[in-house]
């Protein structure tokens, strides 16, 4: 506090009457130069993307410290700037000016608008991440679809071609009665007739089980069972169903054993099949 002597004292730059009181600064003086405009510090937060609401109170603020400050010092030193102060002072809505009430709407209503921004947010990444999901499932489904069509594709024409094997190898392209009958026959005599009846596609399967069976020889009998001939037949009387030379004549044999072979596994080929597994057709 100043001496007692200087308290009533007129200064220079001041209109003489009445001493006014004198006023404490604050606890923690600021000098006339440190302090920045409202609207400088608005300018300043807004740059640094600071709410509005923070910066209106954050210039209020300023403001009234500016005023407060200033109108002090102006006071003090008779500088006419001070009238400027309280001019800004007298037109800024300090916040504690504004209700409590209404303090309280405009923050519910900044946290609503945040919270609507991210719920909205949130609901685009949920829409991206179940349309990405669906467009996995769909290529899955569509991959699925394919290979299940392209299996029973596949099935189909394997079936297809077992039935025409199958009727091929039903309609041989000559018949037994077709060849002459000789006295006796050559292994390539007996493969050469059966090239002639068996279809060209069943052949190689027919000529594996005759070789299994007799080895091509037209006479070959089984001592234990009495199986006769090239398909061994038992007994071998069955293929008179054919023609009753089926002791000598490798065609009635041949066709005999088509037959068989046909009429039981469908062709040929499926009798073989069924002889590697079982050892016998």
């Amino acid at each position: 506090m100043p001496p007692e002597s200087s308290r009533g004292s007129p200064r220079k730059g001041v209109a003489h009457g009445p001493a006014l009181p004198v006023i404490t600064a604050p606890r923690r003086p600021v000098s006339r130069g440190t302090i920045a405009p409202a609207r400088s510090l608005r300018t300043l937060l807004e740059g640094h993307r600071v709410s509005r609401i923070s910066v209106r109170g954050f210039a209020v603020a300023s403001a009234t410290a500016v005023t407060t400050v200033g109108a002090v010092v102006g006071v003090a030193t008779g500088d006419p700037a001070s009238n400027d102060l309280e001019t800004t002072a007298s037109g800024a809505t300090l916040l504690a000016d504004i209700p409590v009430g209404e303090q309280a709407q405009v923050q519910n209503a900044s946290l609503t608008q945040q919270a609507d921004a991210i719920a909205q947010g949130a609901d685009t990444d949920a829409k991206r991440v179940a349309e990405e999901a669906a467009r996995i499932q769909a290529a899955e489904d569509a991959k699925s679809k394919k290979a299940e069509a392209q299996k029973a594709a596949d099935e189909k024409a394997k079936k297809d071609r077992e039935e025409k094997e199958q009727i091929a190898s039903r309609s041989a392209a000559r018949s037994a009665g077709d060849f002459a009958v000789q006295s006796s026959y050559t292994v390539a005599q007996v493969k050469d007739i059966a090239r002639q009846i068996v279809p060209a596609g069943q052949f190689q399967c027919f000529s594996n089980i005759i070789n299994e069976e007799s080895t091509w020889n037209y006479k070959a009998v089984n001592s234990s069972s009495g199986a006769y001939g090239l398909v061994q037949a038992l007994p071998g009387s069955k293929m008179s169903s054919v023609a009753d030379d089926w002791r000598t004549n490798p065609a009635t044999q041949i066709q005999w054993g088509l037959n068989y072979m046909n009429e039981r596994y469908h062709s040929p080929c499926a009798a073989w099949s069924f002889h590697q597994a079982n050892g016998w057709y």
